[in-house]
C-alpha cells in the first residue's frame, strides 16, 4: 500500500522514515493528514521525551514531602501546616528565537496554566534566560523583546516576577534561552491531576477560541533553528494575560465545586496533546467533536484544530449531570465553555468534523508508548573537553603585585563587574511588577533567592511567618566544559542560595535545554548532566518533581557555521522558611560588623569569569564539589541566619571573591575592609578564581565568640575571619599589601549601569 505522503511531507512533521514505518504497523493503515500531524507532535522530543526519557529515569522522585511528582501538569510539595506547593518550570526558547515578545510571553502563560491546573493558585514567577553578546544587534532586539514579553504578561495577570538569572554569551546568539518557572499555593481540597475517568462523563472545553496560531509549537520546539525558521512563525502563539487572568479565576471556581474529574491544559500540542494524555493516563479513551470547538477562524480544517497552539484553553473531565454549572462559571467570568466530547471506554482518541471520523488513533500511542531512543555512548569524552581539560594556569602571564597584563587589580574588578552577566539586572526586573500580590519580602538583586510570604490559608494563623524561598541556577560554562561536574554544581548552587537566606531546600524541577542529541558530542553533554542532576538531588535530598527538556538548540558562530548552545541544565529550586522575621539579604547591614568565610578558600581559575573575559580563553574544569563540606556549609549559614546571628550571606559564585564582596558592598551602600590569604602566589586565582562550597557572612562583634565556636564545632578549621565592614570603600588586601582600593560608589556605578550602558 503506497503512502500518500512523500518523504519530504513525512520530515516536515518531524517524523523520521523508521517513525513512520511504526505509525502505519500500529494503525494497521496509512496515517491520514490530521493523524499524520498528532503523532508528529506527540512524537516529538517536547512532547514524549524520546531522546532523554532513559536519563530522566535516573531522577530521584519521591520524598516525604512529595504529593506530585513527574507526569502531572505541576509537581506538587508539602510544606507542612496543611501547606501544598505547586511549582514548575518550562522553556520557550525557539519561539522567543523567532517573536521575542510572543515566545516569551506565551511561555510565562503556559507555565502559569501548569500551576492551575493543578488547583493551585500562583503566586510568583521566575526565569532563567540566556542571550548572545549586547554588543550584537540582533541579540539586542531578542533580549528586549523577551524582557517586554515576560513583563507584559506577568504584570498584566497578576503575579510576581519575584527572581531569576540571566547570562550573555555567543553561545546562544542565535538560540536564546527563555525558561519559565511558577510558583503556586494548593486553594482546592484536593489536587486536580488530569488522568481521565468514568465512562460516559462529558468532556469540556473550556477559555479561549482556537485559532491557526502555534501551529505545530511543539515539533517546532523540537527542532533546529535554521534560516528557514522564520518561516514557521505560525508556530509561536499569541496570548492574552488578561483573558489568562480570567481563566484562572474560572478554574479554580470550577474545581472547588467537585463538578470537575480532571483537567489538562492544552500547551504543547494543543487538543492532541490534551485529549491523548488524559485518556492514556486515565486508562480510556476520548471521543472529541470539533465542530463544537469554538473556534475564530473560518474554514479550519481539523488538522488546524488538533495542531494549534491558540492559548488559554483548557480540557476537562466533568461529573456527568453536572456540565451546566461549570458552564455557568466559566460564562460568567466571559469564557467559553463546551461540552465538545466524552469519555469512552476504547482506549482511543476519535475526532470528529462535519459528522465523519476525522482522526482515531490509541491514546497510547500518542500518550505512552512513544518511541524512546537509547543513544550510544562516546567512549572518550570529545576532543573540545579532553583540550579544555588539558589548561593549566601555568599558561597565563606571571602577575605582579599590581596587576596582570597591564591591569591592575582594581581595573579587573571593574571590568568583572562591568561584565553583563555579573552586572545588575536592574533594567531588567525593573519592567517586572515584582510586588504585585504584596507578598514579596525581597525585591530582586537583594538576596542570593527570592522570598515570598505565604498569607495564611483557609485562615490558618500557624501559616502567618511561613515563606517561600525560591531560585533559578546554572553556570552554563561550567556545564560546556565538564557536564557531570556543572550538573551537580548548578544543584549545589540552588540549595547554597537558599541557604543564605534562611530556607530549607525542598525539592526542584529542572530544565534541560541542550543541543541535538541525535549528535555524539550533544548526548555526552545530556547523558553526563543527567548523571550529575541525579547524584546531587540525592545528596541534597531534593527530589525532582517534573520539569523540561528542551533539546536541539543550535545558533551559529561568528563564521555562520551551526553551534550547539553552552548544554545549560537549569535547576529551580523551592525552600522552605518558617519564620520570614529570622531571614537575611546579601548586603552588609551595620558598620563593625565582623566579615567571615564559611568553607575552604581555595579557588580555581580553570572555568572561570574572569578567564574568559580578561585572558579569552574558555578552558579548565570547574571547582571540585565536596557534598560533605557542602552540606555541612550550607547547614551553618541557615541556622545562624534563623538564630538571627548572621546578618548578611552571600554565595561566592562569577567573578570569585572580589566579586562577591564588592556586591556584598553595592547591596549594603556600606563599604569594608578584608585581608585574603591563600597558600598560592597568584593573587588573580585569590581574587577572581572561583570555587564551591564558599559563603560570606557578616555578624555582628557582640556575637563573635558565639558564633566562632560554632563554626569552630561544626566547620572544623574551614572557616575564616577576614575582616570587618567598614566605610564607604572596598578594600581587599593580602598580607603584604593592599591588593584593590575602590569607592562603593564607584563599583556601584560601573555594576548598575552595565547593560544599560549597552542598549
Amino acid at each position: 500500500m503506497t503512502s500518500p505522503f512523500t518523504p519530504e511531507e513525512i520530515a516536515s512533521e518531524g517524523i523520521k522514515p523508521n517513525e513512520y514505518e511504526d505509525i502505519v504497523n500500529r494503525l494497521g493503515r496509512h496515517p491520514n493528514k490530521a493523524e499524520l500531524g498528532m503523532f508528529g507532535v506527540m512524537w516529538s522530543e517536547h512532547c514524549c521525551y524520546k531522546n532523554s526519557k532513559p536519563l530522566l529515569s535516573q531522577f530521584p522522585t519521591e520524598g516525604d514531602r512529595i504529593l506530585v511528582g513527574p507526569g502531572e501538569n505541576a509537581g506538587v510539595v508539602d510544606f507542612g501546616n496543611g501547606l501544598r506547593v505547586a511549582f514548575k518550570i518550562e522553556s520557550h526558547n525557539h519561539p522567543s528565537a523567532i517573536e521575542p515578545f510572543q515566545g516569551a510571553a506565551t511561555g510565562v502563560g503556559g507555565i502559569l496554566r501548569d500551576i492551575f491546573t493543578m488547583g493551585a493558585r500562583p503566586i510568583a514567577l521566575l526565569n532563567s534566560l540566556r542571550f548572545g553578546n549586547l554588543d550584537n544587534s540582533h541579540t539586542k532586539r531578542i533580549f528586549k523583546g523577551v524582557v517586554e514579553g515576560i513583563s507584559h504578561y506577568g504584570n498584566s495577570v497578576g503575579v510576581p516576577t519575584i527572581g531569576g538569572e540571566v547570562y550573555f554569551n555567543s553561545a546562544y546568539r542565535g538560540n536564546p534561552l527563555v525558561n519559565a518557572m511558577a510558583i503556586g499555593l494548593m486553594e482546592t481540597d484536593d489536587i486536580v491531576k488530569a488522568g481521565a475517568s468514568g465512562v460516559g462523563n462529558p468532556v469540556l472545553y473550556v477559555g479561549s477560541t482556537t485559532g491557526r496560531d502555534g501551529m505545530g509549537g511543539a515539533s517546532f520546539a523540537s527542532a533546529e533553528l535554521t534560516d528557514e525558521s522564520m518561516d514557521d512563525r505560525p508556530a509561536v502563539q499569541v496570548g492574552d494575560p488578561f483573558l489568562e487572568k480570567s481563566l484562572i479565576e474560572a478554574c479554580l471556581e470550577a474545581f472547588k465545586t467537585g463538578a470537575v474529574v480532571s483537567a489538562q491544559d492544552m500547551g504543547a500540542a494543543g487538543i492532541t496533546c490534551s485529549t491523548s494524555e488524559m485518556a492514556a493516563k486515565g486508562g480510556l479513551g476520548i471521543e472529541l467533536d470539533l465542530d463544537k470547538i469554538p473556534a475564530r477562524e473560518t474554514g479550519m480544517i481539523p488538522y488546524e484544530y488538533l495542531l494549534s497552539e491558540s492559548q488559554e484553553r483548557m480540557l476537562f473531565v466533568a461529573q456527568k449531570g453536572r456540565e451546566q454549572e461549570l458552564i455557568d462559571i466559566f460564562e460568567r467570568w466571559g469564557l467559553h465553555a463546551v461540552v465538545a466530547g466524552e469519555v469512552i471506554a476504547d482506549p482511543i482518541v476519535r475526532i470528529f468534523h462535519q459528522g465523519a471520523i476525522a482522526a482515531e488513533v490509541p491514546c497510547t500511542a500518542l500518550a505512552d508508548n512513544t518511541p524512546v531512543y537509547h543513544r550510544e555512548l562516546m567512549s572518550e569524552p570529545p576532543e573540545y573537553a579532553q583540550k579544555a581539560w588539558a589548561w593549566h594556569e601555568s599558561l597565563l602571564p606571571e602577575c605582579s603585585k599590581e596587576g596582570v597584563k597591564g591591569q591592575k587589580w582594581g581595573e579587573i574588578l571593574l571590568r568583572l563587574l562591568d561584565s553583563p552577566s555579573i552586572a545588575s539586572k536592574r533594567w531588567i526586573y525593573r519592567q517586572y511588577d515584582y510586588q504585585v500580590q504584596n507578598n514579596t519580602i525581597i525585591p530582586p538583586g537583594g538576596a542570593d533567592a527570592s522570598i515570598i510570604r505565604v498569607r495564611p490559608v483557609n485562615g490558618k494563623p500557624e501559616l502567618a511567618t511561613t515563606g517561600i524561598a525560591a531560585t533559578t541556577d546554572c553556570n552554563s560554562r561550567y556545564t560546556y566544559l565538564d557536564p557531570y561536574l556543572g550538573a551537580k554544581l548548578a544543584v549545589a548552587e540552588a540549595a547554597r542560595n537558599l541557604s543564605c537566606v534562611g530556607a530549607e531546600a525542598i525539592a526542584i524541577t529542572d530544565n534541560l535545554n541542550f543541543g541535538s542529541p541525535e549528535k555524539p558530542v550533544g548526548y555526552w553533554q545530556l547523558h553526563h548532566a543527567c548523571r550529575g542532576i541525579s547524584e546531587a538531588c540525592k545528596e541534597f535530598k531534593t527530589p525532582v518533581t517534573g520539569g523540561n527538556v528542551s533539546l536541539y538548540n543550535e545558533t551559529v558562530d561568528s563564521e555562520g557555521n551551526p553551534q550547539p548552545i553552552y548544554p545549560t541544565p537549569v535547576i529551580g529550586m523551592v525552600g522552605l522558611i518558617p519564620d520570614i522575621t529570622h531571614i537575611c539579604g546579601q548586603g552588609w547591614q551595620n558598620e563593625g560588623d565582623i566579615i567571615y568565610l564559611l568553607g575552604k578558600f581555595n579557588p580555581s581559575l580553570g572555568a572561570s569569569e574572569y578567564l574568559e573575559l580578561i585572558h579569552g580563553t574558555v578552558a579548565g574544569k570547574p571547582p571540585e564539589l565536596d557534598y560533605e563540606l557542602e552540606k555541612a556549609v550550607q547547614s551553618v549559614c541557615c541556622e545562624g541566619i534563623r538564630s538571627d546571628l548572621v546578618k548578611s550571606a552571600h554565595d561566592c559564585a562569577e567573578g570569585g571573591i572580589a566579586t562577591a564582596l564588592a556586591e556584598c558592598c553595592i547591596s549594603g551602600k556600606l563599604g569594608c575592609d578584608v585581608t585574603l590569604t591563600t597558600g598560592d602566589n597568584r593573587l588573580d586565582k585569590m581574587l577572581f578564581g572561583e570555587l564551591a562550597s564558599l559563603i560570606i557572612v557578616s555578624v555582628s562583634a557582640e556575637n563573635q565568640e558565639q558564633w566562632e565556636a560554632q563554626l569552630t564545632a561544626k566547620l572544623g578549621n574551614n572557616w575564616q575571619k577576614i575582616g570587618v565592614v567598614k566605610g564607604n570603600s572596598l578594600v581587599i588586601n593580602n598580607p603584604e599589601q593592599n591588593l584593590i582600593t575602590l569607592e562603593v560608589n564607584t563599583i556601584t556605578d560601573t555594576w548598575g549601569s552595565a547593560i544599560e550602558r549597552r542598549l
